[in-house]
């Protein structure tokens, strides 16, 4: 699954046009290596996001097409949240 799709299926970013801005301006790592939106997310990455003044660190354990909102967060482990 490709990474923008992934960051809004699982509610992680809310829109996917965010997702892929956030992604293309190299701000996202997947397993220590930068990131497109393109990227293709499989499970067991790990993924690191440095958005606005936070540094989100999360392993992917599933992907789905679609989820509801109660399941999203249980499509990723969160491995560190800290702020800059």
């Amino acid at each position: 699954m490709r990474l923008d799709k992934y960051l809004k299926v699982s509610r992680i970013i809310k829109r996917r046009a965010l997702a892929k801005e956030v992604a293309d301006a190299g701000r996202i790592l997947v397993n220590d290596r930068e990131a497109k939106s393109s990227t293709a997310l499989k499970a067991g990455d790990v993924v690191e996001i440095k958005y606005g003044n936070k540094l989100f660190v999360f392993e992917v354990l599933q992907l789905l097409d679609s989820t509801k909102k109660d399941d999203a967060k249980a499509m990723y482990r969160i491995i560190e949240e800290t702020r800059l």
